[in-house]
């Protein structure tokens, strides 16, 4: 199993590049912008700066994007409405079935699909990644980061260093 990892973010088949590079690329080309609904625990919490230098250095600055990100407080990532369309989705199709294998996970998640148009993509990661890397401070500091007027903590923009 894939451990919780800031640097998830940033590693061989980087999560926010593939999504870029693959989903966003064919249906967003030209957007300038992404909002990232998060939740506030682990890896990617609200206070993890290797979150926010993983997005600043994978996501925005080789994209050109810029990234707002909005993080649930803690308790309510369950109100995240692709949460709620996506899950309850998958769990009807692997309902009262083992989950037994990877595969079998993979398959029922990518045969799902609703009658409004959501398409699942899914796909396994077995990198291993390191755990406890700190970013270093000088690229903290050169975070093109601007908190939000609405609860700063939880909601900010990361700018491309350009």
């Amino acid at each position: 199993m894939r451990r919780h990892l800031a640097r998830y973010a940033g590693l061989r088949r980087p999560f926010h590049r593939y999504l870029v590079e693959t989903e966003g690329s064919r249906r967003h080309s030209r957007a300038p912008k992404l909002l990232v609904l998060a939740d506030s625990g682990g890896s990617n919490g609200c206070s993890s700066w290797a979150w926010k230098t993983e997005i600043q250095v994978q996501l925005c600055n080789p994209f050109g994007i810029t990234a707002t990100i909005a993080h649930y407080p803690t308790g309510a990532s369950k109100w995240n409405p692709i949460e709620h369309r996506l899950f309850s989705e998958i769990s009807k199709h692997w309902a009262a079935e083992p989950l037994i294998s990877y595969e079998k996970m993979l398959g029922f998640i990518r045969n799902t699909s609703t009658k409004t148009g959501l398409v699942v993509t899914a796909y396994l990661d077995r990198t291993e990644y390191p755990t406890g890397l700190k970013p270093d401070r000088r690229l903290i500091s050169s975070l093109a980061l601007k908190p939000a007027k609405l609860l700063p903590r939880w909601n900010y923009t990361i700018a491309p260093n350009l």
